[in-house]
């Protein structure tokens, strides 16, 4: 595994995948972020997706960093403009929730769409 892209995709899929599952050991707060059961499912699934793209290549990879980047982007301006931070009833989110899903986008955004070989 020697591309960044490769590299970024499995570190994220590890990390998103232990998160989602030590949200379900916690009350409503993981440190400092707000947890529930959906927004736990989100991100082991997230995870394991992402695991699953690097597994399968370079390619695909990216265009999971691409896609991955564009919802968080998505998530995290409903985060922002939402009443209370509920993101279409789904789940709620705090500030510091939001500012990570932005640094998330932004990483995924930046190393999907980064110069290729």
């Amino acid at each position: 595994m020697n591309s960044l892209v490769k590299q970024f995709t499995w570190v994220l899929g590890i990390v998103l995948t232990l998160i989602g599952i030590a949200g379900f050991f916690v009350g409503d707060t993981l440190l400092i972020f707000h947890v529930n059961t959906i927004h736990n499912i989100v991100h082991v699934v997230s995870g394991l997706l992402a695991l699953l793209a690097v597994s399968m290549g370079e390619s695909v990879a990216r265009l999971y960093l691409i896609v991955f980047g564009i919802v968080y982007a998505l998530v995290t301006v409903l985060g922002f403009v939402m009443p209370n931070g509920d993101i279409l009833g789904l789940f709620t989110v705090n500030d510091a929730d939001n500012y990570l899903h932005a640094v998330i986008a932004l990483g995924c955004l930046g190393v999907g769409l980064g110069v290729r070989k």
